[in-house]
């Protein structure tokens, strides 16, 4: 397939509902997950992106029969009646994060998994420790090098205290610990909702986990899974970046289904940028007509937008909120606390006529309101190439957005869902494809 790029003119309002697809960050794990058990699991509101795809040819790479419902294309059937511990495709690796997430389902059901090093966005290191050192308390034993070797002869409950809240580091503790033997304490968890997504899954098939929503989970494992249904919760951070997009634009959207119990931090954190929205049952209205004032501390100081571990500011919407704040009347720091490489995009706003200080890798001073330009930008990683096209979509001219691919990874059908709401956005061949 050829590579392509976004040709984006700016500077139009955009009008209508667009829905946000099943969360990402949940279906991976629960992809991984269901290899915990040998009956038929069918996944729905799964996202059709390229991390998905990638992570269902690996799951068939080990035995799993893995197939799209062919009258629901968002519907996915995977059934792990038997499994075998092959050393998983580096290529295929290469491409997620999420490929390290097959370590525990693996570990339970075939003894060991080789497991290449994990790929993924390119946002500074993303430490795996947490993993090894969780599944080592569970029971695994593990030799690291060029490629992960981890075996077990028996997972066994244990009181884990996880050295930081890492998600992917949660998710694959909790797999293994529902296949455990025994009880696990699963202390300093993550708990965001593709974790709880995650948790809740497990129920349904059968698993005793009790906590979810908090950062301590109770997991009685050693129970037979059964197979069943499920259905993936909304992606909030489609959410929160389709709020970014009606604000940026000077537009009003109805976001359906938007998941608003899980919202409360996203929107207080775009309530500091003086943007508001109403809330019309289980659908989000961002108005046009935004005061989009940056709204001070007490006592007139700078104001600070950080991310932390849920239920605080996402880290994945950093990079929403720092082109939003570009149309925002006002001061505001931007801190950035767990990627060192994250912010380093703000240089491209920068050249688009952003007023911005990066002060250092996790901490940038922005300035607006900024009148942005068009310009040839490129996607370095899934969220900040989101964030290219908000600040192409609302700069004056039209804009060439390279890298696309970055942004395909976490937004199923961007451009015809955007071009339903009046954008106007082609999508050509790279050229440099071509060389």
């Amino acid at each position: 397939m050829a590579a392509t790029q976004y040709i984006v003119e700016g500077g139009h309002r955009l009008h209508g509902t667009i829905q946000p697809a099943g969360n990402k960050n949940a279906a991976l794990p629960i992809i991984a997950a269901a290899l915990l058990s040998p009956e038929p699991v069918t996944l729905h509101n799964v996202p059709r992106i390229r991390d998905v795809e990638t992570l269902v040819d690996l799951i068939r790479s080990v035995g799993a029969h893995a197939q799209w419902d062919e009258s629901n294309a968002h519907s996915l059937h995977i059934h792990a009646q038997t499994l075998h511990a092959a050393s998983l495709d580096p290529q295929l690796c290469a491409r997620i994060r999420a490929s390290i997430l097959l370590a525990a389902p693996l570990l339970a059901r075939c003894g060991e998994v080789h497991l290449p090093p994990p790929g993924g966005d390119v946002i500074g290191r993303r430490r795996v420790d947490t993993h090894f050192l969780a599944l080592g308390e569970l029971g695994a034993t593990y030799q690291l090098s060029e490629r992960f070797h981890l075996t077990t002869t028996q997972l066994r409950g244990a009181d884990v205290f996880l050295d930081e809240p890492s998600v992917t580091g949660t998710e694959n503790a909790i797999t293994a610990a529902v296949a455990a033997t025994g009880t696990t304490t699963l202390r300093n968890a993550a708990c965001e909702p593709h974790v709880q997504d995650l948790c809740n899954f497990l129920v349904t098939l059968g698993a005793q986990i009790e906590g979810i929503g908090s950062n301590q989970l109770t997991i009685h494992g050693g129970r037979t899974l059964s197979g069943g249904e499920f259905t993936i919760g909304p992606d909030h951070i489609e959410v929160g970046s389709f709020i970014g997009l009606a604000a940026v634009t000077r537009s009003e959207l109805r976001i359906a289904q938007a998941g608003v119990r899980h919202l409360r931090m996203v929107l207080l954190g775009f309530e500091r940028l003086g943007i508001s929205c109403r809330i019309e049952g289980d659908d989000l209205i961002v108005p046009s007509g935004q005061s989009m004032k940056i709204r001070a501390d007490f006592g007139g100081h700078v104001p600070k937008l950080e991310d932390q571990p849920w239920p605080a500011f996402p880290a994945d919407l950093l990079s929403i909120a720092i082109v939003t704040a570009t149309q925002c009347d006002g001061v505001i720091l931007m801190f950035e606390k767990m990627f060192e490489s994250r912010l380093f995009f703000v240089d491209k706003l920068v050249s688009m006529g952003a007023r911005i200080v990066l002060c250092d890798p996790h901490r940038a001073l922005v300035h607006g309101p900024s009148l942005l330009r068009a310009g040839t930008v490129e996607s370095p990683d899934i969220r900040a190439g989101m964030a290219m096209l908000l600040a192409a979509l609302c700069a004056q001219g039209k804009s060439t957005i390279l890298n696309v691919g970055q942004i395909e990874r976490g937004y199923e059908r961007i451009v015809s869902r955007l071009r339903l709401l009046g954008a106007h956005i082609e999508e050509v061949e790279d050229r440099r494809s071509r060389r």
